[in-house]
């Protein structure tokens, strides 16, 4: 049998293992009754960069951005990161091929930016320590997607070369500091896509 190209995978977490995250802040707007796209407004608001900003780097604690956060919508802000991601779903097809990807010798990674894990833990029903042989979330290690150095960090943890890895995360702005290294990046913006291009990579058989 022909030695495998990939070696390791690297995905991000929400928008790749989990529904797309525009759909939830629309679901979250309806449920709140909020005005179509106020989360986005708020996101792409260069306060909410900034808060974004500092969750992801652990300058500031979940509770600190849920109480900002949902000043700049104009919200209570009260435990906003669980109502923000209710509806947010498992991407099965991404996660059985990570199943498969494990079984079959390919060393798997998640590198999120963190949405922080309390008052509530977004990343907790996935049981990411056991699904994959690293995790790093960005706030433990105070930098973030896309600094490259977070990058190198969990090449490292995970042993294989940037060469040999497959990186896929749906934010376009993370995927050149990953190319530049020299792994192979995937725009991932479709569940069902992602998951046959990285069969295809990965040299998995088709569902």
């Amino acid at each position: 049998m022909a030695e495998r190209r990939f070696r390791g995978l690297i995905l991000d977490f929400v928008g790749v293992l989990t529904s797309n995250m525009v759909e939830v802040a629309e679901l979250f707007e309806i449920r709140e009754r909020l005005r179509p796209d106020t989360f986005l407004r708020a996101w792409a608001d260069p306060a909410g960069q900034v808060l974004y900003r500092q969750l992801e780097s652990g300058e500031i604690d979940q509770k600190a951005w849920n109480s900002d956060f949902g000043a700049l919508m104009g919200v209570d802000g009260e435990d906003l990161m669980r109502r923000l991601l209710y509806m947010m779903d498992p991407a099965h097809e991404v996660l059985q091929v990570v199943r498969e990807a494990r079984a079959a010798g390919v060393r798997t990674a998640v590198l999120s930016n963190s949405l922080g894990r309390e008052p509530y833990d977004p990343y907790g029903p996935y049981e990411l320590d056991e699904r994959f042989d690293v995790v790093v979330l960005s706030s433990e290690h105070g930098i973030r997607k896309p600094d490259s150095a977070i990058f190198e960090l969990t090449l490292d943890r995970l042993g294989i070369t940037a060469e040999s890895c497959v990186f896929a995360d749906d934010s376009e702005v993370n995927l050149p500091p990953a190319d530049a290294l020299g792994m192979t990046v995937i725009h991932a913006l479709d569940e069902h896509e992602t998951a046959d291009e990285l069969r295809r990579l990965l040299d998995l058989p088709p569902m």
